[in-house]
């Protein structure tokens, strides 16, 4: 944005050292006037019969008065210029590195040393600040590679099944149409996770008033049918469980976490327990399941998008989209939330979600 030329931060505390040096000493001046020259008698032998007076006094005071005068003001200028130069150097690099972060560099630090005054707190909080900026750039890059590469892949194999169907019209067709609905229903749910992720990252969320106790009966009875195929139990416990939040979001990270529980568990016989607890201002909701033991280097992964935890044993058919507990992750933040995957000494995973509570009425 074009701006109006002007004088520069820096001459302008140049001039405000230098005036206020000559205005100290113009007050002199006058201090000297009214209380000592003003009271020496304007007479021939001056001040008790003796000279010099006040005539005198006047002509030799003024003359040297105003050369110190002028000394002061080029001495004003002079070091302020230099002291407003050495005050404004540490703002110098901080543009300097606001400018290279404008350029697309986020990886420059200012890094400034000294003793913490208002320059060094400000200059922390901006390398602060690149920091996460960096670090948000890095992710969302990342993100969209993973998202273009995931989506890259069922209009791959869409394509290929036209081509074939192409190729060879002898082909079944209901076999290839039931194969490209497949992929299309999977492309489907893909686009509808990066959405509902893409959504939740961006904290635009709808509160009212959410019992989580309520919200876990309806996920777990959603999905109660796959639990039976794979011979899996779900158990419900708790307590009403109020807290403020979207009712979408949090039902969606329900069932993320109750279905990732039941489809990474035993082959036969597994259990998921979902329980809501109110503790204090806190709401707790836990999911925990049985499974084979998981490696610890393998839990900090669990929340990244696409990162399906290729060590977890699946039970059936069921490949997933890798937004899983990344949805649950994203939910949670915006709910102001934290998440805590914990693995099970005996296996299996105990995931254990905390958001702010509203009292009942």
């Amino acid at each position: 944005m074009a701006r109006r030329p002007g004088l520069s931060a820096r001459m302008k505390l140049t001039l405000s050292y230098a005036g206020f040096l000559a205005l100290a000493g113009a007050l002199l001046m006058a201090v000297v006037w009214l209380y000592l020259l003003r009271y020496v008698p304007d007479k021939e032998k001056g001040l008790l019969g003796i000279s010099p007076n006040r005539y005198l006094l006047v002509r030799i005071f003024f003359p040297r008065a105003a050369a110190a005068m002028g000394c002061l003001l080029v001495l004003g200028l002079v070091g302020g210029w230099l002291l407003a130069g050495r005050m404004l150097a540490p703002l110098t690099r901080i543009t300097d590195a606001a400018r290279t972060a404008g350029t697309g560099s986020l990886s420059h630090r200012i890094h400034m040393a000294g003793r913490q005054d208002e320059f060094r707190e400000l200059a922390d909080t901006f390398d602060a600040m690149l920091e996460q900026l960096e670090s948000h750039v890095a992710e969302q890059q990342r993100f969209a590679a993973n998202a273009s590469h995931e989506l890259r892949t069922p209009l791959a194999v869409t394509q290929t099944l036209l081509d074939v169907a192409r190729r060879d019209p002898t082909r079944d067709r209901d076999e290839v149409l039931a194969r490209l609905q497949s992929v299309n229903t999977r492309a489907i749910d893909l686009t509808e996770a990066l959405l509902l992720l893409s959504r939740s990252d961006r904290g635009h969320v709808t509160r009212e008033r959410v019992d989580l106790s309520l919200v876990a009966e309806e996920a777990v009875e959603t999905l109660l049918p796959l639990a039976e195929q794979r011979g899996t139990i779900l158990d419900v416990t708790g307590s009403p469980t109020r807290t403020d939040g979207s009712p979408e979001l949090l039902l969606r990270m329900m069932t993320n976490l109750v279905q990732n529980a039941v489809v990474h568990n035993l082959p036969t016989g597994g259990t998921v327990t979902v329980h809501t607890a109110q503790d204090g201002d806190t709401s707790v909701l836990t999911v925990e399941n049985t499974g084979r033991p998981i490696a610890p280097d393998l839990l900090p992964t669990l929340t990244e998008p696409f990162q399906r935890g290729a060590e977890r044993v699946r039970t059936g058919e069921h490949p997933g989209v890798g937004l899983g507990l990344a949805i649950v992750h994203s939910v949670v933040r915006a709910h102001g939330g934290t998440l805590d995957l914990t693995a099970r000494p005996s296996g299996g995973l105990l995931v254990t979600v905390r958001l702010p509570s509203r009292p009942g009425t």
